[in-house]
C-alpha cells in the first residue's frame, strides 16, 4: 500500500482550524494515526483521522502560550503517562506540556531567555529544546538538568540520538554540534547559511537543511556524505518517512519536495509563500503547515486520495496565486523574452519543471506533473509587490526572525543600518533602541519612528493581538547589544564559559557538616563469596582523603629546589624551619594547632614558579586536611585566591605533577565543613576544569579526578541539587570513556552509585545518558572483585 500507484502524492485533505500560519507538526502517538499541530495563533491543535472518510478531525485546541507558538514534540509514554504528553515552545519563552485529553498545560518550563523554536524527546522523559537565546537546554520531566552552550547564534533545531546521551543542534551561525553527556564533541560546518531543519536517519547518519536552499547527510563521525540541491529559497522542515532514507523538505519557494534515493522525485507546489513545516505518518502520508493557516495532508494511496473535485479546487485555488518574481522561486524572469500558450503542448522533462508562458500580456506559472502527464498551473507572475513584507515573520537579521527588516540611510556618505521590526513592537521603543544600539543622534527619533509607521501601514496583526499585556515582549523583541558574536550570550548570564560550556543552574548550597573522615581502607577487604552480598559501597557517606606522606622527602625535595629559586622566591632557614613544623602538626594529631605565621609561609610556598612549587603543594595538600587549615584558605575572605591557585595548576597544558596534587588538594578540602561550603559553591568552575585533566592518560590523575567525582557525590547526596547532579553524571559518562586503570573505575562507579541511591530523577538522567551501557563491561572484570560487586549494585539501580 505505501508505493502505490505510480508512487506519486496527491492530495488527501485540507485542514482549516488555526487562525494564521503553521509552524510546527508532529505525528502523534495517540489517537493513533494523528498529529498535533502549533501556530503563530498561540493554539496546539489535536488531529484524529476521519473514520468515515478521508480527513481528519480537529480533537482538541490547546491554550497556554502568551504568544506565538512554534515548535511541537511528542514525550513518549511512561507509567504515569501511558497515552505519552505533547510539548510546544513559543515566542514567550516557555515550553508547555500538555496531555492528550486536557486543553490547559500539566505544567510550564521556564528557563529560556528567548523563543523557542525547537524540540525533541528521548528515552526516559529526557527533552531538549532549543531557543534564540543560543543555548540548549535538557529537561527532565519538570526540571531543566543542563544547558549547551557553544553556539553564537539562534538555536533553530534540535533532535535527540538514538544512542543514548547523543544530541544535536543546529543553529544561525551556520553550525551544527554534536553534544555527548553535555559536552560538545564535534562541530560539523558546511552550510553556508542559518541551520534551520535536523532529521535522524540512523544511530549514525542525519540530514540537516538550512536557509542556503540546500540539504546535507551527515555521518556522526562528521564527514559530509552528500549535499542534495532542488529548492530555491531557504529550507524550513525535512522529515525522513518510517523505516527507509527517503525525506520530505519544505521552503520558502512554495514547495514540499519528496526525495527517494537522493533525488527530488516529486514537487508539489502551494498557494501559500511560506511552507514551515513538515511531518511523515506511520502509514506514509505527509503533512505541511503553511502561511495561510491551512494543513494539507498527501498520499500515496488511493483509498485515501481526495475527490476530483477537492483536486480540482486545490488546483483552482493554486492557479491563482500571485507569485512574486522578485523571491526567485522561478528564477530571472523577462517577460518579453516568455514563449506564449503553445510552449505548453511540448511534455515536460521531470517532475515539478517549471515553464512560464506569456498569455494575453500575463505571465503564467506552470509545473509538470509526471503521473499526470500534464501541465498544471501554479499561478500568475506579478509586477513587484511594493515594500509590503509578508507577515509570517520571516525576514532574518542576526539569526532571528523579523516581520520587516529595514535598511536606514541617515546621511548619504555614511554607512547604512539594518533596523529590524515585527508589527507587535512599539514603534518608538524600536527607533529608541535603534538609535542607542547605533549610537545615532537621538533628534532623529521622531523621523524613524515616522519611518517605521509609514512603511507597515495596515500590517497588524489578528485581533488576538489586542491582547497582548505589554509592548516589551513581541516576537523576537529585539535587544540592543545582542549583535552577533559570541556577545549573544545574555548579559545576565554569569556563566560565560569556553564554547561547548556545560551551565548548569546555579543554586548554591550550605552542605552538612561531615562527621568522622574514613581513609578509604579495606573497602575492597570483602569477606567470602558464600556470604550474602551487601552493599557496602554506596551511598558513600564522608569524604575520601589523601593521606598518604612521607614529610622527610617531601621536605628533601623543598629544600633542594629551593637552592635553584631565583633570589625574590627564595625561603630563608627559618622559613624552611617553619614548614617543617607545619608539616609534623597536620601530619601527626598532636593537639597544637597551625600558627598564621605558618600558613603566611605556606602561602609565600605555594606561588613559585609552576617548575618547580611541587613540594609545596605538597605540604597545602597535606595540611589542608588540618580544621585550621581548612577554615583559612576556605573562609569567606581567602578563597577566591585559593581556588584560583589551584585551578591554575589544573590546566591539562601544565605540568602533571601538579595537576595531581592540585587535585588531591580539592578532595582534601572536603574533610571540614568550610571546605566543603567552598566546594560545593565553586562546584561548576571545578568540575569544568577539573574535566579538562582526563587527558593525560596518567592513571593517578584518573584516581585523584575520580575521587574528586566521589567527593561531590558525597555533598550532593545529601542536599538534592538537580543541576550538580546533573554535571556529576555528566563528568562521570565523560571519564568513563577514557580511564582505564581500574581503582579510578571503582571510585567513578561508587560515585555514580551515590548519585543515583534514593533519586528516581537522578536514576531517569543517568539512563538518557547512557551511563548503564557504558559500565555494563566492568561486571566481568575479576580481580579487584569490589570493581564487578559494586558495578552490579549499580545495575541494580538502573
Amino acid at each position: 500500500a505505501m508505493a502505490g500507484e505510480g508512487g506519486s502524492f496527491r492530495l488527501r485533505c485540507s485542514l482549516l482550524g488555526h487562525g494564521q500560519d503553521v509552524r510546527g507538526l508532529t505525528r502523534g502517538l495517540f489517537p493513533q494515526g494523528g498529529f498535533v499541530s502549533v501556530s503563530r495563533d498561540r493554539t496546539a491543535r489535536l488531529w484524529a483521522p476521519d473514520g468515515l472518510n478521508r480527513g481528519f478531525t480537529e480533537m482538541h485546541c490547546m491554550n497556554g502560550h502568551s504568544n506565538f507558538v512554534s515548535c511541537v514534540c511528542i514525550i513518549p509514554p511512561s507509567d504515569l503517562y501511558p497515552r505519552g504528553l505533547i510539548a510546544t515552545g513559543g515566542n514567550d519563552h516557555n515550553i508547555c506540556i500538555f496531555t492528550v485529553d486536557n486543553t490547559a498545560p500539566l505544567y510550564v518550563l521556564k528557563g529560556h531567555k528567548n523563543t523557542v523554536c525547537s524540540l525533541s524527546s528521548g528515552k526516559f522523559g529526557t527533552l531538549l529544546s532549543g531557543s534564540w537565546d543560543t543555548t540548549a537546554k535538557v529537561w527532565l520531566n519538570d526540571r531543566c538538568m543542563m544547558t549547551l552552550q557553544g553556539h553564537t547564534a539562534a538555536i533553530w533545531a534540535v533532535k535527540i540520538l538514538p544512542e543514548q546521551g547523543l544530541m544535536l543542534t543546529g543553529s544561525a551561525d551556520k553550525t551544527i554540534k554534536l553534544w555527548k553527556a553535555g559536552r560538545c564533541e564535534r562541530t560539523f560546518t558546511g552550510h553556508e547559511d542559518c541551520v534551520r531543519g535536523l532529521a535522524i536517519l540512523s544511530e549514525i547518519e542525519f540530514l540537516s537543511c538550512a536557509n542556503d536552499a540546500s540539504i546535507r547527510r551527515w555521518q556522526i563521525s562528521g564527514e559530509c556524505l552528500q549535499v542534495y540541491y532542488g529548492h530555491t529559497n531557504y529550507i524550513y522542515s525535512i522529515s525522513v518517512f518510517p523505516r527507509c532514507k527517503d525525506f520530505v523538505t519544505t521552503g520558502e519557494d512554495r514547495s514540499l519536495r519528496i526525495w527517494k534515493q537522493g533525488e527530488c522525485a516529486q514537487t508539489i507546489r502551494l498557494p501559500a509563500q511560506s511552507i514551515w513545516c513538515c511531518c511523515v505518518l506511520d502509514n506514509g502520508d505527509i503533512v505541511v503547515g503553511a502561511s495561510d493557516g491551512i494543513i494539507r495532508v498527501f498520499t500515496e494511496s488511493l483509498e485515501r486520495t481526495a475527490s476530483a473535485e477537492e483536486i480540482q479546487a486545490f488546483e483552482n485555488e493554486l492557479s491563482q496565486v500571485s507569485i512574486d518574481p522578485k523571491t526567485g522561486d522561478l528564477g530571472d524572469i523577462n517577460a518579453d523574452d516568455l514563449p506564449g500558450r503553445e510552449h505548453l503542448k511540448d511534455p515536460g522533462t521531470r517532475d515539478g519543471q517549471t515553464r512560464l508562458i506569456k498569455d494575453d500580456g500575463k505571465v503564467e506559472a506552470y509545473q509538470w506533473s509526471v503521473s499526470e502527464g500534464r501541465w498544471i498551473k501554479i499561478g500568475d507572475v506579478v509586477g513587484s509587490s511594493g515594500a509590503t513584507q509578508q507577515t509570517s515573520g520571516k525576514v532574518l537579521f542576526e539569526g532571528k526572525e523579523y516581520d520587516y527588516v529595514f535598511t536606514i540611510d541617515v546621511n548619504e556618505s555614511g554607512p547604512s543600518y539594518k533596523l529590524p521590526y515585527n508589527i507587535t513592537d512599539d514603534p518608538w521603543l524600536t527607533a529608541y533602541n535603534f538609535l542607542q544600539k547605533n549610537d545615532l543622534n537621538p533628534m532623529f527619533l521622531d523621523q524613524v519612528a515616522k519611518f517605521i509607521m509609514d512603511n507597515t501601514k495596515g500590517q497588524t496583526l489578528l485581533s488576538t493581538s489586542a491582547q497582548f499585556s505589554d509592548p516589551f515582549t513581541g516576537a523576537g523583541r529585539y535587544v540592543p547589544g545582542s549583535s552577533s558574536g559570541p556577545s549573544t550570550i545574555p548579559a545576565a548570564d554569569p556563566f560565560t564559559g569556553s564554547a561547548g560550556r556545560y551551565v548548569p543552574g546555579s543554586a548554591s548550597i550550605a552542605a552538612a557538616p561531615v562527621g568522622g573522615v574514613d581513609p578509604y581502607t579495606g573497602m575492597g577487604a570483602y569477606q567470602s563469596a558464600s556470604a550474602k552480598a551487601e552493599n557496602i559501597y554506596f551511598p558513600k557517606k564522608d569524604a575520601v582523603t589523601f593521606d598518604q606522606a612521607n614529610p622527610t622527602q617531601i621536605l628533601g625535595k623543598l629544600k633542594e629546589l629551593n637552592g635553584t629559586a631565583s633570589e625574590e622566591h627564595k625561603l630563608t632557614e627559618d622559613e624552611l624551619i617553619i614548614l617543617e613544623k607545619l608539616l609534623s602538626v597536620t601530619c601527626n594529631t598532636s593537639a597544637e594547632t597551625p600558627t598564621a605565621q605558618q600558613l603566611q609561609t605556606l602561602w609565600r610556598a605555594v606561588n613559585w614558579p609552576e617548575d618547580i612549587v611541587f613540594p609545596a603543594l605538597d605540604i597545602l595538600r597535606l595540611s589542608v586536611r588540618h580544621p585550621t587549615v581548612n577554615e583559612n584558605f576556605c573562609s569567606e575572605k581567602e578563597h577566591v585566591q585559593f581556588i584560583v591557585l589551584l585551578l591554575k595548576f589544573l590546566n591539562p597544558k601544565g605540568k602533571q605533577a601538579n595537576q595531581l596534587l592540585a587535585l588531591r588538594a580539592l578532595c582534601n578540602c572536603f574533610v571540614s565543613h568550610a571546605g566543603q561550603k567552598l566546594m560545593m559553591e565553586q562546584r561548576d568552575e571545578i568540575m569544568t576544569q577539573a574535566i579538562e585533566t582526563k587527558s593525560g592518560n596518567n592513571k593517578n590523575i584518573h584516581i585523584a579526578l575520580a575521587t574528586l567525582t566521589l567527593n561531590y557525590a558525597v555533598c550532593l547526596h545529601k542536599v538534592n541539587n538537580v543541576e550538580g547532579k546533573a554535571q556529576c553524571l555528566s563528568v562521570i559518562s565523560t571519564v568513563m570513556e577514557v580511564v582505564q586503570d581500574l581503582e579510578a573505575i571503582f571510585r567513578l562507579l561508587v560515585a555514580l552509585g551515590t548519585l543515583i541511591s534514593d533519586d528516581i530523577n537522578a536514576v531517569q538522567l543517568a539512563k538518557s545518558l547512557g551511563v548503564d551501557s557504558q559500565i555494563k563491561k566492568y561486571v566481568s572484570v575479576s580481580e579487584p572483585a569490589k570493581v564487578k560487586e559494586c558495578c552490579r549494585f549499580v545495575l541494580n539501580l538502573l
